[in-house]
Formats: structure tokens, sequence, C-alpha cells
């Protein structure tokens, strides 16, 4: 089987690997639940070659994060519940409907996108949706407002997501100071906790601080992930700064105390 630029060639691929006798044995036990951890790091993959400017490694990861969408269509084919093709015709049906001033009739197009029409259009999609997976469900299961902000996304952009929603119908805070003081006053029940000893208590209220710090960036139009990750990597490279002074010194990580890292790393935030 040859390379090919044509969509089909992946998708006959990626049946030849799940056949169950001829293919590939891992790819033919894998399940959604196995794989979705690693369409969750393919997306974060792309993001990484994006943030660096790599447009080659770009390419590769696109194909990565493609292969993850063909490995779901091809399970859920052999299961008879959806194809590649459905999945195609679902995002096109999307996004022509939430483009009626591109897509539409001359009327629209000449209307052009008024104000608000993108939230109303995914509004009303969310509740078929929302109407669709209560229809599923039993009666006291149904969906409630905030349930289409999926589970599985990252905690600090899950919570970010779940603030927006909510200050859409006015659940959310005027102005960003008055949650610093709120901040302040999870960090007290963050010390109460620990004082007494509970364990899930502290967990609780640790929790309830970071999604109080998600708020306040949501305030200051900070997204929580992309100021983390710049953290991230701003302690890595202060670390490595630390660990390259060592070895200068003729010292290893392991030998050295923390007052030597500690005047190291003092060194490396004057340098930024």
């Amino acid at each position: 089987m040859k390379p090919s630029k044509d969509i089909s060639r992946l998708i006959e691929i990626m049946a030849a690997l799940r056949d169950p006798e001829t293919g590939c044995a891992w790819d033919a036990e894998q399940d959604f639940a196995s794989i979705a951890p690693y369409t969750i790091e393919e997306a974060y993959e792309v993001l990484d070659a994006i943030q660096r400017g790599d447009m080659q490694d770009l390419r590769d990861e696109l194909g990565d994060l493609l292969l993850q969408v063909v490995f779901h269509a091809r399970m859920a084919e052999e299961a008879d519940r959806f194809d590649f093709g459905d999945v195609v015709e679902a995002i096109t049906t999307k996004m022509i409907r939430r483009h009626p001033h591109v897509f539409g009739d001359e009327d629209a197009r000449e209307a052009g996108m008024a104000k608000g029409m993108w939230e109303r259009i995914k509004a009303e999609e969310k509740a078929e949706r929302r109407a669709r997976r209560n229809a599923a469900t039993d009666e006291g299961e149904k969906s409630g407002y905030l349930d289409d902000v999926t589970i599985a996304l990252p905690a600090l952009t899950r919570a970010l997501k779940l603030q927006q929603r909510a200050a859409r119908v006015g659940f959310d805070w005027g102005a960003p100071r008055p949650i610093l003081d709120k901040i302040a006053e999870e960090i007290d029940e963050v010390r109460e906790a620990m004082d007494e000893g509970q364990h899930a208590a502290v967990a609780e209220e640790f929790g309830d601080l970071l999604f109080a710090v998600v708020n306040l960036g949501r305030h200051l139009e900070l997204d929580p992930e992309t100021a983390l990750r710049a953290t991230n990597e701003k302690f890595r490279k202060r670390f490595h700064a630390v660990e390259h002074g060592l070895t200068a010194e003729g010292k290893g990580l392991e030998g050295a105390s923390l007052d030597e890292m500690e005047t190291l790393w003092n060194r490396a935030k004057k340098m930024k």
C-alpha cells in the first residue's frame, strides 16, 4: 500500500490495522476509552508545534490528530453507529448552518453576520443536543445548562468554560478586584482544612482556590492554560540554569544543598 494525499487511503489503512485477523494486534484491541488520552495528547502536540512556529512539525502533528479522528470513526463504523463520512457531513452541516451570511440565500448574504447571530445559532444547536441527550436518559437525569461543557477538557480549561457559560446568564463577578478577596478567603479555608488534618477537606478547598484563581484570570482576559504553560516553561528554563550552574561548579543536582540551588535560582531569575 502506497502513501496518498487522498483521505480514503488513510481510512483504508485504519481499516487494515483494525482487522482482527491480519491487522495490528495493538490497534485491533483498542476502544474509544483507551484511545481518548492519545487524542488529547495529539491536540496538545499540535499546539506545541504552533507555539514553536515549526511548520514541518505542525504538518506531521496535524496528521497524527487526523489519524485520531479516523481511528474513532473506524471504531464507530465497526459498531454500526457512524463512519468517517458521517463525521464530515456533521461538521459541514454545522459550518454551513453557522455561516448563513456566507452560505445562505442572497438575502442572508446581504444582511451579513448580525450581532448575536453566531451565539443564537450555537444556542439552538446546544438545545437540540440537550434534547437528544435527555431523550436517552431517565427523567431524573435531565441535562442542565452547564452540561454541554465537556468533562474531558483539562480541568483549568473546563473551569474557565463553566464560568464563561454561567456569566452569560448573569452569574458572575462584576469586576476582577473582589475576586482577590475571594482568593484570600479560599486560602484561609485551605489553611483551616490543613490545621484540621482532613485530607479530603484540603483537596476540596484547594480545588475551590484553583477555581477562584481561574475566575480572576478570566476577568483579566487571561487563559489559565496559556498562562500556566508559560510559567511551566519559565520554571523549566530556570531549573535548567540551576543544573548548568551546578555542573560548572563540578556538582550535580543530587549532591547540592537547597541553599546552593536557591542561590543559582535567584541568579537565573535576575537573568530572565
